[in-house]
């Protein structure tokens, strides 16, 4: 069994230089069950694609950096889930808010025979400021009125892994997340999680939710405004989906 780590990317010059893919790279170095650590840089417009190659491609061997047009965050786990060679793929975001180790208990999981792994906080929200919470109360709301997904307790934790044929599968059924779009800025709508693990309920897979530690890091790349409309549109369309059968 190989793993793929994949590595959502947009404009991480600052986390690169706390040290996280060192942390990455030591951490997968030794490790067969790693077969590749796959960054996919969203289009970043500071200098993280050249601190990438100058520094860590050749340090690194399992490292490959793929660039994309900036499209967000989805499109880059997205293409990330295709361009892997590994069996089952977890992907993480660069802050490392959830520590590496706990990928093992996805492993294990996996070795169980599990398809879907999803990391889950539940309510271990160390320092997050009350605006986040505010904001993920009011998204539990919307989401259990309009896509449902009972049995979740968090669908939003940035850290999960699947089985590679598993989520091709998946994807190739996204709606929402299937044509190109074009992104101003950041972009983290919650409604690539909901669709994937949505269509994923509609194809039979059991999602396994397994509570990881995580810790919260000041990040500039969530906008409480901008990413709450960007999420309640996601799920409207989701749900309108739905109710056209699309996902059938």
């Amino acid at each position: 069994m190989t793993i793929s780590l994949i590595i959502p990317c947009y404009n991480e010059e600052l986390n690169i230089q706390k040290g996280v893919l060192d942390k990455i790279g030591n951490f997968t170095a030794h490790d067969a069950q790693f077969k590749e650590v796959i960054i996919i840089d969203d289009g970043s417009t500071d200098s993280t694609v050249e601190i990438i190659k100058k520094r860590y491609l050749s340090e690194f061997p399992k490292f490959r950096l793929v660039e994309k047009n900036h499209q967000g965050k989805a499109f880059a786990v997205i293409e990330g889930i295709k361009d892997a060679h590994g069996d089952f793929v977890i992907f993480s975001d660069m802050d490392l808010a959830t520590p590496l180790e706990e990928a093992y208990i996805f492993i294990d999981e996996f070795k169980k025979g599990s398809k879907i792994v999803i990391g889950s906080r539940k309510g271990k929200r160390e320092g997050a400021p009350f605006k986040r919470k505010l904001q993920s109360v009011g998204f539990v709301i919307m989401r259990n009125m309009l896509v449902g997904l009972n049995g979740i307790q968090d669908t939003q934790c940035g850290f999960k892994g699947f089985d590679r044929k598993a989520a091709i599968r998946i994807i190739e059924k996204l709606r929402v997340f299937h044509d190109e779009r074009k992104a101003r800025g950041s972009s983290v709508s919650a409604g690539f999680d909901l669709e994937f693990l949505f269509v994923a309920r509609k194809l039979g897979y059991e999602i396994k939710e397994i509570p990881v530690h995580w810790r919260h890091a000041e990040t500039k790349k969530v906008t409480f405004i901008k990413d709450s409309v960007e999420t309640i549109t996601d799920l409207l369309r989701i749900k309108f989906n739905s109710l056209g059968r699309k996902y059938s």
